[in-house]
């Protein structure tokens, strides 16, 4: 039997080390070890790669401190709209929602398009729909709010532009957020959730979900529902989670890239994340970062900014968590 391996990741972006409390750090990290330990439950009780990753993400959303579900970002309209996939590597069977505003769990409604629809993505309304019929939990869009997404957006609604994850400075957030701060800047961090698990069967499983980026035009879509983009699993290969600029991961289809190198060029997994990272996306000003985990329970967590909300869990041992890069 393999050794279950999982890892999950709730965005990347630019630190801020500065005038900030060991407890409010703590709380990210106690967070993601409870969140990695619930997944770690999963497969060493004998649940699947697919059940793991599902119930990691799950998690991801329900909890306030990353940009899904609740605690998603505002679009230009003062509205959210989530977005989530998820992909087993047994099979290659996906599902994915996108532009859902009423799904309390996108995960779930995407866990239920791969099982009870003949396709892979459904979007809006008639996502909501579907998902409900299969018993999803629907919502007020007051559900997702929280005080500091909500004043993110206040501060540059009416500006034509989007912002990454929330936006503005890293000292306009810390003077005026109600919330306490965070290890990475708000205002400049992409906010996607994502886990990746390798069961004991030796399957494969991926699954990503997100808010967005904050003042974002109605019905944009990024990288997170799309399948090779921002998930991606394969037996074969590899199961990896992507956080970063959407448009940029989707172009260079980085999540299906890091597989296509290890199965085509005979790539490791390390290998093979860190080109994707370091310099495939950087030549499209792609910025962010992937949780990946091979066939053979190898682990890869590259990102090419200052860090990233990440933990991973190995079998019976503790669940070991990181927000900052390692030092040189």
């Amino acid at each position: 039997m393999t050794t279950p391996v999982i890892a999950i990741h709730g965005g990347a972006g630019t630190i801020t080390r500065a005038s900030l409390s060991a407890e409010d750090e703590a709380r990210y990290h106690q967070a993601l070890s409870d969140i990695v330990a619930a997944g770690q439950a999963v497969l060493n009780a004998g649940g699947s790669a697919l059940e793991a990753v599902t119930e990691a993400v799950r998690l991801l959303e329900d909890c306030p401190l990353f940009n899904a579900g609740h605690g998603a970002v505002y679009t230009s309209e003062g509205k959210h709209e989530l977005d989530a996939c998820v992909m087993n590597g047994a099979d290659l069977s996906s599902g994915a929602v996108a532009c859902v505003t009423k799904l309390r769990n996108p995960i779930l409604a995407a866990r239920t398009v791969m099982e009870k629809s003949e396709h892979v993505l459904l979007v809006g309304p008639a996502a909501e729909a579907f998902a409900a019929r299969h018993g999803a939990v629907t919502v007020e869009p007051a559900y997702f709010h929280t005080d500091a997404r909500h004043e993110q957006w206040q501060r540059v609604r009416g500006q034509s532009r989007a912002m990454l994850d929330h936006d503005a400075s890293s000292f306009a957030f810390a003077e005026k957020a109600a919330e306490p701060k965070e290890p990475i800047d708000p205002d400049n961090k992409f906010g996607t959730v994502g886990a990746v698990a390798l069961d004991q069967f030796g399957n494969l499983a991926a699954a990503t979900s997100t808010g967005g980026i904050t003042n974002k035009q109605p019905g944009r879509v990024g990288d997170s529902p799309i399948i090779g983009a921002g998930c991606y699993a394969n037996n074969a290969t590899v199961a990896v989670s992507a956080t970063g600029t959407g448009e940029a991961f989707m172009r260079t289809a980085a999540c299906y890239d890091i597989g296509a190198r290890m199965a085509y060029a005979g790539q490791s997994l390390e290998e093979a994340s860190r080109a994707v990272v370091f310099e495939t996306l950087p030549k499209v000003g792609g910025r962010g970062g992937v949780i990946a985990i091979d066939r053979h329970g190898n682990l890869a967590l590259p990102f090419n900014t200052e860090g990233m909300y990440r933990a991973w869990g190995c079998g019976e041992l503790a669940p070991v968590t990181a927000i900052y890069a390692a030092p040189a």
